[in-house]
């Protein structure tokens, strides 16, 4: 007795503490579903915790802890489960305890966005200056593609097509020795004007030699102190041109990201241009299709209006019909019938009646024909 008392008190303890055994299969496969969805939500954040966690300085990883949460997989059997149910209080305290906050989660949320946006800014940022780069280097050969095809246009414009022998088709050598003369005589007069240029540099040193002579004959000699004046002087010049070419260069790079920005503002107004001639021609079709109903409204309006006025006659026509006595009815019928047994009849007679007369109509060609056989000058004769 005692025994079948602790076994009662133990099924009905295990039937107030195991909730799943009074669910249905498909509360079961519900639950198991639900069960998934968490743990593949789980996996996620944890791939995140551990990116930033991988990120972070080692001092700091002691300060935050992470745990997996371990869910019952659908193979697991009931006994399992009602043995998991009993410890089911400590255990949730213990993930309680251990659980990271949603604040925290947030936070850690935040900061992977940041960086995974700072990361974009800075492909952004690597990208753009490598496409700056590639579109100078397109523009210089460019350029210098210009410069050769100038060339090979002058050569082939003098040379190839301008100096050949009319009589004897050959490229005469007074105009190719000519045009390589303009070419050298070009050259000659860069040189001269660098030449030029050269000699009045000299001519300009050897007036400040003459003027530095002057001024130490007359005692306007420079000492020490003016020399270290000049060159505190030259010095504050330089971090002057320093700044301004700071300036120049920031100057420069607003002016690429401007041009960058002109060029995106360009293709959205493209853009923008092409779906309002789109929306334009869809609202003249609009437009037109609105016109076509306009129309078709008319026209059905018309019928409708033509449809009710036969409407009304025909009601009109059924309110003013008067149904016939049954006598009256019965020897219209009996008078219908009688019509068409005459009409059969007749019909039947018309047809013994052609018939008759076509036979008549043979009888009689066959006559015609024998008598103008047998007397063919007949008609001669009674002339």
């Amino acid at each position: 007795m005692a025994e079948s008392e602790t076994m009662s008190i133990d099924t009905s303890n295990e039937a107030q503490e195991d909730p799943v055994a009074d669910l249905t299969d498909e509360e079961l496969d519900r639950l198991v579903q639900d069960m998934d969805s968490n743990n593949e939500v789980f996996a996620s954040e944890t791939q995140m915790f551990e990116k930033y966690f991988k990120r972070i300085d080692t001092k700091d990883t002691g300060a935050v802890q992470t745990s997996t949460t371990t869910t019952a997989t659908p193979s697991q059997s009931t006994h399992d489960m009602r043995v998991g149910r009993k410890k089911s209080k400590s255990r949730n305290s213990q993930m309680d305890r251990i659980r990271l906050t949603a604040e925290q989660k947030c936070d850690i949320g935040q900061r992977e966005i940041e960086e995974l946006r700072d990361e974009i800014e800075k492909m952004k940022e690597d990208s753009d200056k490598v496409v700056d780069t590639y579109k100078a280097i397109m523009e210089e050969s460019d350029m210098r593609s210009a410069e050769l095809k100038k060339t090979m246009y002058e050569f082939d414009r003098d040379i190839v097509k301008g100096a050949i022998n009319r009589r004897t088709g050959k490229v005469m050598g007074e105009k190719v020795a000519r045009y390589f003369d303009d070419k050298i005589r070009s050259r000659d007069t860069l040189i001269e004007k660098l030449r030029l240029k050269n000699s009045t540099l000299k001519v300009q040193k050897t007036k400040l030699h003459m003027q530095l002579k002057q001024k130490e004959e007359m005692g306007e000699v420079l000492h020490e102190v003016d020399f270290n004046q000049l060159k505190i002087e030259n010095s504050q010049y330089l971090e002057k041109i320093d700044e301004r070419n700071q300036d120049l260069l920031r100057l420069k790079l607003m002016a690429g990201n401007t041009l960058q920005v002109l060029n995106t503002y360009k293709k959205k107004l493209h853009t923008l241009t092409m779906e309002s001639d789109r929306l334009k021609t869809e609202i003249t079709s609009r437009n037109d299709l609105l016109q076509r109903i306009d129309t078709e409204t008319v026209t059905v309006e018309d019928d409708r209006s033509k449809a009710e006025k036969i409407n009304r006659k025909l009601r009109k026509q059924l309110g003013d019909y008067r149904v016939p006595d049954v006598m009256e009815y019965v020897n219209e019928k009996a008078n219908l019938y009688e019509m068409a047994k005459k009409v059969r009849s007749w019909e039947r007679k018309v047809e013994i009646a052609e018939m008759a007369l076509k036979t008549h109509k043979k009888t009689w060609n066959k006559m015609t024909m024998s008598s103008h056989q047998a007397n063919p000058w007949g008609i001669m004769e009674t002339v």
